[in-house]
């Protein structure tokens, strides 16, 4: 894999595990049979003269191994074993799938090598890669936008008027620091502005599970896919300091493919069809958040204004727990904050007029 692809990185992800362990078990594999097998040259990885001598009866010895693993696969027909992106599985997948599993509890699941089941030889019956479409089935496209925590929101509106980002602690993810078509901060501020320099600079944490739960206890501000937040967004515990219009649509979809032998079992095919009507509603929420200010969870935008001679914008809103009040020009003080207890109501809403 790591060969074919021409990357660690790129062949971990799509084995559904971390580049260091990948890297560890290519290494314990070079000192068990006493030689180098890989070259990393411009072009990425490359095997070196004695593995491109044993390439070819690899791909055999691969090749038979898939077809053993299908034949026994016929004695397995409730099992479904998946290889998805880490990220997407534990944000978007597993929330969901508690409510197949209830109507279907006699399929087991293995979920990148853990679950109901142990992992298995072979191919998996299905991967979800963030990838090109031309992998396999698109289920969707993620927007990419900031979010934070409701305190936050206050900090950047007591803050520069014309760049309330400035300074601010930014939050990362590593795959948007190492993989080009992984948007992140630098990206969306030179699309909308709000920050002068500094957009790569802060703290890098290896799963969006991690950097949202610093989100969440209002440490910093993360660029991250629309659809993995949804969830937190309704319930308020992080949101939007800007318009969801001011989004990033990802180079790249999430694409799902299935290995030939798995599309004849009903259980799978089952799961599919479950998982296609998922994304599909994924796809619509998507459009229509992106697209209609009043989608957006409850106490966010009404109206929003360009701010002419400047990259930035000025927000003029009103909040359903301040009358026809309009919020602060400089961002929104509003938000879930206005949700989650009348005393933060009163200190915004006080902060907010005395501009």
């Amino acid at each position: 894999m790591a060969i074919r692809v021409g990357s660690l990185t790129v062949a971990a992800d799509r084995l559904g595990i971390t580049p260091a362990a990948l890297g560890q078990r290519i290494r314990s594999l070079e000192d068990y049979l006493g030689r180098d097998l890989l070259l990393r040259g411009r072009s990425g990885l490359m095997p070196t003269i004695d593995l491109d001598y044993a390439l070819t009866d690899l791909k055999a010895a691969f090749a038979a191994l898939d077809r053993v693993t299908e034949s026994l696969d016929f004695q397995r027909v409730a099992e479904i074993h998946i290889v998805a992106d880490p990220d997407w599985s534990e944000l978007w997948l597993l929330p969901r799938l508690a409510a197949f599993r209830a109507e279907n509890p006699n399929i087991l699941f293995c979920l990148n090598g853990a679950g109901d089941i142990p992992l298995r030889l072979g191919a998996p019956d299905c991967r979800i890669e963030y990838t090109d479409p031309g992998r396999g089935e698109e289920l969707f496209r993620d927007h990419l936008l900031p979010v934070t925590g409701p305190d936050n929101l206050r900090r950047i509106a007591d803050w520069d008027a014309q760049m309330p980002l400035e300074g601010m602690p930014f939050l990362h993810l590593e795959a948007q620091r190492d993989d080009p078509q992984r948007l992140g901060w630098p990206h969306w501020v030179e699309q909308f502005g709000y920050r002068r320099d500094g957009a790569g600079r802060g703290m890098h944490c290896r799963h969006a599970r991690l950097a949202l739960e610093a989100v969440r206890q209002n440490v910093g501000f993360l660029i991250c896919g629309l659809s993995l937040v949804e969830a937190d967004l309704e319930s308020g515990r992080i949101v939007l300091p800007y318009p969801a219009q001011q989004s990033l649509v990802a180079p790249m979809p999430y694409v799902l493919s299935v290995t030939a032998h798995g599309t004849l079992r009903p259980q799978l095919q089952r799961f599919l069809d479950w998982l296609r009507g998922e994304a599909r509603l994924t796809r619509q929420s998507l459009l229509r958040t992106t697209a209609d200010n009043q989608s957006l969870p409850k106490g966010q935008i009404a109206a929003w204004t360009s701010d002419p001679g400047t990259r930035s914008q000025r927000r003029l809103s009103t909040c359903p727990s301040h009358s026809d009040r309009p919020c602060c020009s400089r961002g929104c003080t509003f938000q879930a904050a206005c949700r989650q207890s009348q005393t933060r109501n009163r200190a915004v809403a006080a902060f907010s007029t005395g501009r």
